[in-house]
C-alpha cells in the first residue's frame, strides 16, 4: 500500500517526535545560564568542583556530565551546544579524555564567545602505548595542543603508538595546576572580579597542598608498592607518590583485556602478596572480581574521581572526601 503525502507526513512528524522524546529521557547535565554572572560550563566533576570552589558567587558553574555517569564514552546533548554558545568559559581537561570537544566547538553558535581553555595544560603529562579507547572524532580535529604532545614525544622515542594518558587529576599535584589554569581562565574573562578568584584559589590551593602532604607522609611509610586496579586510571598517582599501577583494562574501563592478561596478572598478585584488587564505582566490578576468584584475594575501591555516583552526590562527597577514603584504602591494603 502507498502512503499518501499527508500519511508520510504525519510519520515524518511521529518519527521526529519519538527521537525527540528519546533524547529528552537521558540524563541532564547540570544547571542553566544565569543572566548577570559569568557563566562557566565544564565538561566532568574535578573540573566541576574546582570550579565552583574558585568561582564562588561571582560565577554560575554548569557540568555537562550528569551524576552518576561515567566520562570515557559519555557525548554531549543539543542542550549542551545551546548552554555552552552563551557561556563565557568552557573548561575541559584535555590530554585526550574529551574525544568530543573538538567537533563540539565546531558546533556553538557562530556568535558564540565561549573561551575554551584545556585546564590540565602545564601538568607533566604521561605517555603510554595502551589505547585510549576514546572516540576522538577522526586524526584530522585532534586537540593541538595533545597532538602536538604526543608527537614530541613520538620523535624522542622514535614511535608513534604512544598515548597521553588523561587521568591528570587523580594526584593532587596535578590537581593544583589544573586549579591555577581554572584560575587564571575565570580572571581572564571576568578581571572585574580578579581579587576575589585569587583568594578563593589560594583557598582551594592550600587544601590541595595539604591532601599533596599527607599523600607523601602516609604512603612513604608503606612497605608495600604495587597496586592491582581495574583500569590504568592512576599512572600521576603511582608516580607522584611512589607506587606502581598494574591495570586489567587500559586508559579506557571498556577495553577487554585478553584471558592470558588476566592469568599473567594473578600469578603476579599471588607472586607479590598483593591482598586486594581496586575497583571503580561508576564501571562494571565483574572483572575486578574474576581476577580476585583466581587469585585467591579481595576487592577494594580506589577512586579515580571521574564523577560522582547518586549516592556519593546525596551525601556531599567531593573531591577531597573520595580522595581521603582512596588514602586510607591505600593505606589498608599496602600494609
Amino acid at each position: 500500500m502507498s502512503l499518501t503525502k499527508p500519511h508520510r507526513g504525519l510519520l515524518l512528524v511521529l518519527a521526529l517526535l519519538v527521537i525527540l522524546t528519546l533524547a529528552a529521557c537521558g540524563p541532564k547535565s547540570s544547571g542553566s545560564i544565569v543572566e548577570g554572572k559569568v557563566n562557566v560550563v565544564t565538561t566532568f566533576y574535578p573540573i566541576y568542583e574546582f570550579a565552583k570552589e574558585i568561582g564562588g558567587e561571582d560565577a554560575n558553574v554548569i557540568n555537562l556530565l550528569p551524576v552518576g555517569v561515567e566520562p570515557h564514552d559519555w557525548t554531549p546533548r543539543s542542550q549542551d551546544i545551546i548552554n555552552t554558545s552563551k557561556a563565557q568559559l568552557f573548561l575541559y581537561n584535555g590530554a585526550g579524555l574529551e574525544g568530543w570537544v573538538p567537533n563540539f566547538l565546531k558546533s556553538l553558535n557562530s556568535d558564540s564567545k565561549a573561551k575554551a581553555v584545556e585546564v590540565s595544560k602545564g601538568v607533566d603529562y604521561i605517555m603510554t602505548d595502551e589505547e585510549d579507547g576514546h572516540d576522538h572524532g577522526g586524526e584530522e580535529h585532534a586537540h593541538e595542543g595533545e597532538e602536538h604532545a604526543d608527537e614530541e614525544h613520538s620523535e624522542e622515542t622514535g614511535t608513534d603508538s604512544l598515548h597521553t594518558d588523561p587521568h591528570t587529576w587523580v594526584s593532587p599535584k596535578s590537581a593544583l595546576v589544573m586549579a591555577e589554569n581554572i584560575k587564571e581562565s575565570l580572571q581572564s574573562v571576568d578581571p572585574e572580579h580578579e581579587s576575589g578568584y585569587e583568594e578563593r584559589y589560594n583557598k582551594l590551593a592550600e587544601r590541595l597542598q595539604a591532601l599533596d602532604s599527607k599523600f607523601t607522609t602516609e604512603l612513604a611509610k608503606l612497605p608495600n608498592k604495587e597496586i592491582v586496579v581495574s583500569h590504568q586510571a592512576f599512572a600521576y598517582l603511582a608516580r607522584d607518590y611512589g607506587l606502581k599501577q598494574h591495570a586489567i583494562m587500559g586508559l579506557s574501563p571498556d577495553a577487554e583485556p585478553r584471558g592470558q592478561d588476566l592469568l599473567d596478572l594473578a600469578a603476579l598478585v599471588k607472586e607479590e602478596g598483593i591482598r586486594y584488587i581496586f575497583f571503580e564505582e561508576l564501571v562494571s566490578d565483574k572483572l575486578a572480581k574474576t581476577l580476585a576468584g583466581e587469585a585467591g584475594v579481595e576487592t577494594m575501591v580506589l577512586n579515580p574521581v571521574e564523577g560522582l555516583t547518586t549516592e556519593q552526590d546525596k551525601n556531599g562527597d567531593n573531591y577531597f572526601t573520595l580522595m581521603e577514603k582512596n588514602l586510607q584504602n591505600l593505606i589498608l591494603a599496602l600494609q
